[in-house]
């Protein structure tokens, strides 16, 4: 319920204060498991990505943000889960799968930290599709989160990690992943 009331009250206050728009967003599928792989460039991309989409995201959100009392209280009641960074953490893994077995969204950014120039992708989404069986949906968040800015977030086609050439590796998945990403920040902001 948390999360229905925050989302209406975005669709109202992040176009007025980013001069956000959602581009794709009829690409997302309406239901079954899906991975999202997008750019990180602010704490605010989780609530922005998920702002005009009609399913919930449960985003992969770094420990240490779990344990600031207010913040961490509000997280978990939007659905986000630690998973500790620079190791595998099993916990996460199980948690997302579980997540995807239900045919939920799982958030992730693949290229494990804010403002990456030259993100090198983390195997981590790629592993988790390849193992659940869920559609990746790559995405890009390009502009400025400033006052009266032009903020714009597009959804690319969904991947299918099965139906690519008889199956893709995880490598060559988070590579595919990387690149559509990429792809989708030059669309978004040569519009």
């Amino acid at each position: 319920m948390l999360y229905a009331i925050l989302q209406k009250v975005a669709r109202i206050v992040f176009p007025l204060a980013f001069g956000l728009k959602a581009i794709g967003v009829e690409r997302f599928p309406k239901d079954g498991p899906v991975v999202l792989c997008s750019n990180h460039v602010s704490y605010w991309d989780p609530p922005v990505l998920g702002t005009f989409l009609d399913r919930r995201i449960h985003f992969m959100a770094k420990e240490e943000l779990f344990r600031v009392p207010g913040l961490a209280w509000l997280i978990v009641r939007l659905g986000a889960f630690p998973v500790r960074r620079g190791g595998v953490s099993k916990d996460s893994i199980r948690r997302a799968l579980d997540l995807l077995a239900e045919g939920r969204v799982v958030g992730i950014f693949p290229a494990g930290t804010r403002k990456a120039d030259h993100p090198v992708g983390k195997r981590g989404a790629a592993m988790l599709a390849v193992r659940s069986g869920a559609l990746v949906v790559p995405a890009a968040i390009v502009g400025r989160y400033s006052p009266f800015g032009r903020l714009r977030v597009v959804y690319g086609e969904p991947i299918d990690p099965a139906r690519e050439d008889g199956g893709l590796s995880e490598e060559r998945l988070t590579e595919r992943i990387m690149q559509a990403i990429e792809q989708l920040k030059k669309s978004a902001a040569a519009d």
